[in-house]
């Protein structure tokens, strides 16, 4: 059961990336193109995550998953900073 909530965490996120990519090209807001960014990292954390406690249990990648959720919520947090200038 677990290793469908996983993959469905990805597919949410990669799905919310898509959405957003497709509303920057239409509109060039850059806070659609910083979100879109979170959003894949977090799809890329999701697949990272389901790797990491299904694909290869005795492996541990959680400082590599922490990684890339720090860099897609960081440039987030960047581009919420940048814009309200």
């Amino acid at each position: 059961m677990a290793e469908v909530v996983y993959a469905l965490c990805a597919l949410t996120s990669a799905t919310c990336a898509v959405l957003l990519v497709r509303a920057y090209r239409r509109n060039r807001m850059r806070l659609l193109f910083w979100s879109a960014f979170c959003f894949s990292a977090l799809a890329l954390n999701s697949v990272t995550v389901f790797i990491d406690l299904i694909v290869v249990p005795q492996t541990d990648l959680g400082i590599f998953r922490s990684l890339i959720a720090l860099t897609g919520l960081g440039g987030l947090l960047f581009a919420l900073i940048w814009e309200t200038r």
